[in-house]
């Protein structure tokens, strides 16, 4: 009913950087009624995934502290889009990232996850 679709990784040298996006779309076209959260996850070769950053419709931002200052979470709540600058990667950044939101469709809210889109930062 929902898709999330990534776009915007992939090879990188230490210090540069990578900007994602992550589009909300429906089934229905104009049936989305909000998305109260989103967010970006990440997942390195065996560990565990992780909370990377996440911003409410209202703006408010979450970071985990590896990132602070470094990554900058934004949205376009017109375009259903959520966006991730990625500054100053580090070889640590490197994983498979995922985009998270929890859409409303009418009264109903539920939480859908994007395909994941492999950043790798490498000299």
């Amino acid at each position: 009913q929902v898709q999330l679709v990534e776009s915007g990784g992939g090879l990188v040298q230490p210090g540069g950087s990578l900007r994602l996006s992550c589009a909300a779309s429906a089934s229905i076209s104009g049936s989305i009624f909000g998305i109260p959260v989103s967010g970006w996850y990440r997942q390195a070769p065996g560990k565990e995934r992780e909370l990377v950053a996440t911003i409410t419709s209202t703006g408010s931002t979450n970071y985990v502290d590896s990132v602070k200052g470094r990554f900058t979470i934004s949205r376009d709540n017109a375009k259903n889009t959520v966006y991730l600058q990625m500054n100053t990667l580090k070889p640590e950044d490197t994983a498979v990232y995922y985009c998270n939101a929890a859409v409303t469709i009418g009264i109903t809210t539920r939480n859908y996850w994007g395909q994941g889109t492999q950043v790798t930062v490498s000299s």
